[in-house]
């Protein structure tokens, strides 16, 4: 599997939990004290993220990281 493929799933992941939240991008950015376009980026699988990012948004989500790694197969 390649870097793209695994940035794709997780930000479908990611993007999940905060639909559900019913959570803008700009909104869920500013709670988890982010800026708004590296956030959507993450989302749109542009973005090898960090561990610690990775732990910031998935606290914001009130998920485990290793949770929105199973989500997106990973």
């Amino acid at each position: 599997m390649d870097e793209s493929t695994i940035s794709r799933r997780l930000g479908i992941a990611v993007r999940k939990h905060r639909v559900a939240l019913d959570l803008s991008q700009d909104k869920f950015a500013d709670v988890i004290q982010m800026h708004r376009a590296y956030y959507s980026s993450i989302e749109r699988g542009e973005r090898n993220i960090t561990v610690w990012t990775l732990w910031r948004v998935a606290e914001g989500l009130g998920v485990k990281p290793s949770d929105l790694m199973a989500e997106a197969n990973l």
